[in-house]
């Protein structure tokens, strides 16, 4: 008998290219043991909806606006992830900070990645923060999410220079391309069984 796939849902506000990368990555084999049940999106014009319905993915659009709160919407949405009995959440360009009733829902299964090497230049705009900070480095984080912003267990880091010929717009687009390669190796560990947090340190197992 195999073993059953974990499910993963996808958590997306906008293009969904991080979504299509680990799509991408499952269909070739890339990342085994592992199915994404869900899309859930905030808005009714996300262009990743699109990407879902090509893929035969099960696509929902839950809009916040429609809640009074962000603890009525993440109880809704807890609610909805549950019923697809998920095992990992994955946030993909999904622009709201998640409150703690959707953090303890899902306590070190709920992952997200950030334009820049954590702790550095956390919260928006990162590209533009180490741009303007004149730093010669940059990259991209995945890590667990927590009550913090930006502060949850660090699982991945990749290292992107920042040349003398670079502007905002270059430096975000090659920080992009590394972002799919380290979110897709970061979700095929997971669902690997490969990572335990232990404190503030998450141990990758070989």
């Amino acid at each position: 008998m195999g073993t059953t796939p974990l499910k993963l849902a996808v958590l997306v506000s906008g293009n969904g290219s991080n979504f299509q990368a680990i799509v991408d990555a499952i269909e070739a084999g890339r990342i085994i043991n592992a199915s994404i049940v869900c899309l859930i999106s905030n808005k009714a014009d996300a262009f990743a909806l699109e990407r879902a319905k090509k893929h035969n993915i099960s696509s929902i659009v839950l809009d916040h606006k429609g809640y009074p709160n962000r603890q009525a919407y993440d109880a809704a949405l807890v609610e909805l992830l549950r019923q697809h009995e998920v095992d990992l959440v994955i946030l993909a360009g999904f622009m709201r900070l998640l409150s703690p009733t959707m953090i303890d829902a899902f306590p070190n299964a709920i992952m997200n990645i950030h334009p820049a090497l954590l702790p550095a230049f956390p919260g928006l705009d990162a590209q533009q923060q180490a741009f303007d900070y004149g730093a010669r480095y940059t990259g991209c984080t995945v890590h667990f999410v927590d009550k913090g912003t930006d502060t949850g267990p660090i699982i991945l880091q990749s290292v992107v220079p920042i040349l003398g010929s670079d502007t905002v717009e270059s430096l975000t687009q090659r920080i992009h391309g590394e972002e799919h390669r380290t979110y897709v190796e970061a979700v095929r560990l997971f669902c690997a069984g490969r990572l335990k947090v232990e404190g503030r340190k998450v141990i990758i197992s070989e």
